[in-house]
């Protein structure tokens, strides 16, 4: 019979997660004072501004690239930072900021497709090449070796191989001895502070710390408090190095050590969740709970999928936790999460099974497969240890396919169906600038930027010598992400309306209005901008919204990228970078001005339900699901719900309804926050009136105080408009 019960926490715990809370926002605000705003999610380093690191160029541009040099650096950088210890975490270590922002790793300029940047540039491409980290390893690898293991897998590899370079093994190794020297340090550090320290419980906490640590340095862990204690340590590494952030399936990879522990009567519940409060408070890094196992049979929710959920609302700070929803899902542990988000404002995640993994098995993958891939990033999802997707790098901004578009049609003919055809020639011309971009990265990346942490805990490349980008896996899937649906679909839908079958305006009049930027016309950007846009029931905007989908699918599926014939998955989403990616972009025909803000990812445009009397997040949730991609890659369902008026249509049992029918009819990923509009507002005016205020922004979560008042706009428009 499955524990479902809630945990309580004695004094002692509870103030020490408190503290953790406390301590956090305190980290918060020192960073906010010498950064200013983080549009991010909450990246859990503790910054020292007096530290400084001397980088050593290895390349006559005066950057670091190759696996050694690069491997170099991270040991030494490792053995130079300072050694960060928190009296109220069960954990040692924290990361002190990413490596980049002391260390010129770069790709050598001989190595950059400069052919590609001119178009990149033009349409305000995100393209992807040189991408990092945006994979997932396998933590059961490391957990069974340990540092120590790690090592010996490396050496014992680079003598069967004999590579004619042993470059790669060569920075590999010196990665991981930098994690033994530091490791050590971290020991070192806790046993000083023990014999400093006059309370006796935290002296016996510091010496149990550096008890764990000093075993680690050699060893796979044995325990719970040591299994957390190894992947706080990964996700210090990860992090430093280029802001890595995937995490595996969490429930699964500690139960086995919280199940020994219990039964040999080593760890108690509340213990157990000041562990995984600790792990939360060294870094946000991404994971799921919950889900299907591969063969479909029964999901796999365990106590430690309620510990999880119970530490991070007694935390009650950023964490990016996902829980994979489907039919058969723990009821009391959706039902669960929500009652936390609602109590909090914002928790966890819900990843779709549907969606997720019959739109991967489209690509030819078995559904048993389909179904080990983890909601580990932002928006996106993997198979951890054995797939390179790449996800989230990319941006195909159909915003300025749409404006070449109406470029190209000015001085030849006005029609709908030509307007169409060249945005479909500027979309492609995109996509493949993109493919041809991913051919380089999978060529060049390997001997410039490679993935010196993740190959580490992914099958394969210590196995091949091999690169993850370049083989060292099994399985390779480039993403591209589309962005701007709304934006395009509803201007193509005002141009059909007002100027072809209304005729309020001519084609003529309409590239008037754009070049000046509605200058002087604002009643004709209301008019443009007042149709039934996308998401509204029997809007002509969602068959565009359709037939764009459609076209841009295609243009990624038809075929593989040009040189090797990398296989490609689309998606659609645009991150938290809305305002970034409408910058540039000139007036659209949907009434948005230069400059302004594109849609988020496939949703509607906030308001669009405006003066419909129905609940507008199920509306919007229908059209989310329509349009996905349907290979699997997620397309995100933002949900922003008042607290005042969430009671009147159904409370927690509504938004259930609401998650099971999005998975059902095929939507890959839901972003929940439950906040009242008094509160949202009060925080966005002074974010000092509420600092350790959480909000999901788009698939992570952050302190809203955090933000910038730009990213903190986007959520107060949909939280509004809903």
């Amino acid at each position: 019979m499955l524990n479902t019960d809630k945990v309580l926490l004695s004094p002692l715990y509870e103030e020490r997660i408190h503290n953790l809370h406390e301590d956090k926002v305190k980290i918060n605000e020192t960073k906010i004072k010498y950064f200013g705003s983080l549009d991010f999610d909450d990246w859990g380093f503790v910054y020292y501004p007096d530290f400084k690191f001397e980088a050593k160029p290895n390349h006559k541009s005066g950057i670091v690239c190759g696996p050694l040099a690069i491997g170099e650096h991270l040991r030494r950088f490792f053995n130079e930072i300072p050694k960060y210890i928190n009296k109220n975490s069960a954990l040692a270590g924290a990361w002190i900021g990413p490596i980049i922002n002391y260390v010129p790793i770069e790709i050598a300029p001989e190595d950059r497709p400069e052919e590609l940047f001119e178009i990149w540039e033009k349409y305000d491409t995100r393209p992807g090449f040189g991408g990092m980290n945006h994979c997932a390893g396998d933590m059961t690898i490391g957990l069974k070796l340990g540092w120590g293991g790690l090592l010996e897998k490396i050496r014992y590899y680079k003598e069967l191989n004999a590579p004619a370079s042993t470059e790669f093994y060569d920075g590999e190794e010196q990665v991981v001895l930098g994690m033994q020297e530091w490791i050590l340090a971290l020991s070192n550090e806790a046993k000083r502070l023990a014999e400093e320290e006059t309370d006796l419980a935290i002296k016996e906490n510091l010496m149990d710390m550096a008890r764990v640590n000093e075993w680690l340095i050699h060893n796979p862990p044995r325990t719970l408090r040591e299994a957390c204690q190894f992947i706080a340590h990964f996700q210090t590494l990860d992090r430093t190095y280029f802001v890595g952030g995937a995490l595996d399936q969490l429930d699964e990879v500690l139960k086995p050590y919280y199940e020994i522990d219990s039964k040999e009567g080593l760890v108690t519940d509340e213990q157990a969740v000041w562990y995984i409060a600790s792990l939360f408070f060294n870094d946000t890094h991404y994971s799921q709970i919950a889900g299907l196992t591969p063969d479909g049979e029964y999901d796999m929710t365990s106590r430690m999928s309620f510990l999880i959920l119970d530490a991070m609302f007694a935390l009650s700070i950023p964490a990016n936790i996902a829980l994979r929803v489907s039919d058969n899902v723990n009821p009391i542990l959706l039902r669960r999460s929500l009652e936390y988000t609602m109590e909090a404002g914002s928790g966890v995640s819900y990843s779709c099974n549907v969606g997720c993994e019959q739109g991967y098995s489209q690509n030819g993958y078995p559904l048993q497969l389909a179904r080990k891939r983890a909601k580990v990033g932002c928006n996106w999802t993997c198979i951890p240890g054995e797939e390179y997707p790449l996800q989230d790098v990319t941006r195909c901004n159909l915003g300025f396919a749409l404006y070449y578009a109406l470029l190209d049609i000015k001085q030849g003919e006005q029609s709908l169906e030509a307007l169409f055809e060249r945005f479909c020639f500027h979309t492609k011309a995109i996509v493949d600038s993109i493919k041809a971009g991913y051919d380089k990265h999978y060529e060049i990346m390997g001997r410039n930027k490679p993935e010196l942490v993740y190959n580490l805990f992914m099958h394969g490349p210590i196995e091949r010598g091999l690169n993850c980008s370049e083989g060292g896996v099994d399985i390779l899937n480039f993403n591209i992400d589309g962005v701007a649906l709304a934006t395009v679909s509803d201007s193509f839908a005002a141009i059909e309306q007002r100027v072809v079958k209304e005729k309020r305006i001519t084609w003529q009049e309409l590239f008037d209005v754009l070049d000046n930027n509605y200058e002087g016309a604002e009643n004709t950007r209301l008019m443009m901008k007042n149709i039934k846009r996308f998401g509204t029931p029997e809007s002509s905007a969602k068959d565009w919204a359709l037939r764009i989908r459609d076209y841009f699918v295609r243009c990624c599926k038809n075929e593989g990228t040009p040189r090797y014939h990398l296989p490609i998955i689309p998606g659609m989403f645009s991150h938290g970078s809305i305002q970034e990616l409408g910058a540039k972009l000139p007036a659209t025909p949907n009434g948005r001005k230069n400059g302004e803000p594109i849609s988020h990812s496939n949703e509607p445009d906030p308001g669009f339900a405006m003066g419909l009397h129905t609940f507008s997040p199920t509306l919007k949730a229908n059209a989310v699901a329509l349009v996905q991609p349907g290979y699997g890659n997620s397309s995100p369902l933002h949900l922003d719900i008042d607290m005042d008026l969430l009671d009147s249509e159904g409370g927690v049992d509504a938004l259930i309804a609401l998650i099971h029918a999005h998975n059902q009819m095929g939507g890959t990923l839901i972003n929940l926050n439950c906040l009242t509009k008094q509160k949202l507002l009060e925080a966005h005016e002074d974010p000092q009136k509420h600092p350790d205020l959480i909000v999901r922004v788009t698939g992570y979560s952050a302190f809203f105080a955090s933000l910038s008042k730009e990213y903190r706009q986007q959520i107060v428009d949909r939280f509004l408009s809903a």
